[in-house]
Parts: structure tokens; sequence; C-alpha cells
């Protein structure tokens, strides 16, 4: 496909979004947005993008999308009850920190996990129900954004270098199946991604040097 083509595709989709999936869009951008600043209201927020998504994956048959963002809610609910949770002085019992090694360890066997279980799923949904499943690529995606999603509830600061994984899986992902706003959208997602992890290697570390505050 030519830069033309593309060009032409990325107008016309764009022209053709539903309005659905703008507001999918701009609210999933203000829950990273919040997710950054390490605001609460990343949970809420984003629960009305998830929630449109799923709609909408369901609806142009597209069950890897759907699963993903069914799970973005479930972690959402997850997330928002961790992140309120206070100890008896009133400071946040989850805070941003570095993983270990053993954590490490335990991130990749969580996304294996699921790209294996997911890869294996959308292989048979594509030969019964839906022919415009790209297993490896949804499975892909989807596992990053699993494991992306699990780490972001605890604050780990190694959740944004799944969520690049996820978005550079996803922009092209979603160009070829006609969802050109919502390959923007990743886009969008993987800049901010970069500056997510810069604020919250930061803040992890501010508080590694001064523990008692």
């Amino acid at each position: 496909m030519s830069l033309s083509e593309v060009w032409q595709q990325l107008v016309y989709g764009i022209l053709n979004t539903k309005p659905l999936e703008y507001i999918a869009v701009f609210t999933g951008i203000a829950s990273v947005w919040f997710s950054r600043i390490e605001n609460i209201w990343v949970y809420p927020v984003g629960l009305i993008s998830t929630i449109i998504y799923t709609y909408l994956s369901l609806d142009a048959h597209l069950p890897g999308e759907a699963s993903v963002n069914i799970y973005y809610s479930v972690m959402s609910v997850y997330g928002w009850i961790l992140w309120a949770k206070k100890d008896a002085a009133h400071h946040h019992v989850v805070v941003i920190q570095h993983a270990t090694k053993k954590e490490w360890g335990q991130h990749f066997l969580f996304f294996g996990f699921f790209y294996v279980a997911l890869f294996s799923s959308l292989t048979w949904l594509r030969t019964i129900f839906s022919p415009e499943i790209i297993p490896w690529a949804d499975a892909l995606a989807s596992a990053t954004a699993f494991t992306g999603m699990w780490l972001m509830a605890k604050k780990k600061v190694e959740s944004w270098f799944w969520w690049i994984a996820t978005n550079i899986a996803s922009i092209p992902l979603y160009f070829v199946k006609g969802y050109v706003l919502t390959s923007v959208f990743y886009f969008i997602l993987l800049c901010m991604a970069g500056f997510g992890w810069a604020e919250w290697n930061r803040r992890a570390q501010q508080a590694r040097q001064s523990p008692a505050s």
C-alpha cells in the first residue's frame, strides 16, 4: 500500500467514524493522562472507554478486542479499589515502585499464559466465527494489554513497557480492520506511554530515596 493510499484510507476512516468511537477515543486518552499523573480518575473515565469498545468490538465480530476491553473493565474496578485503599495513617497502600527480578519473571509468565490461551482460542474462533481475526497479532496486543493493566493496578513502573508494546501492536492491527481513528488513538497512546514511564520512574526513584515521605 502506497503512502497516498494510506492517507486516503486514514481520511476516509476518520470521516466515517461513529460518534461512539470518538467518545471511546477521547475518554481513553483522558484515562491515560490521569494514569500518568497517578490520579484515581483513570478508572471511572477509562470504564467509559472500555465499555464502549466492548460494544463496538462485539458489533464488528472482533472477539479478541472485545475480550481485552471486558478484561480492562474488570481490572478497572480492581485497580480503582486498590488505588483508593489507605492505611490507618491515611497513606495510600499501593505506591508507585519498580518490579523486582522475581516479579519480572512473573510478568513474563503471566504474558506467556495469556498469549498461548488467546492465540489458541482466536485460531479456533477464526475458522468458525470471525475471519477478521488475526490470531498472532490479536493475541500479542491482548496479552501485552492484559499484563499492562494488571501491573498498572499494582502501580508498577514496568506497566508502561507493556503498554508501549500493546500500542505498537495495536496501531497497524486496528488500521487494517477499518478502525482508523482507533489506530490514531493508539499512536497517541504510544507517545503518552513514553511520558508516563518517565513520570512513574521519577516518582519511584524519589520514593526510594525518601521512604519516610
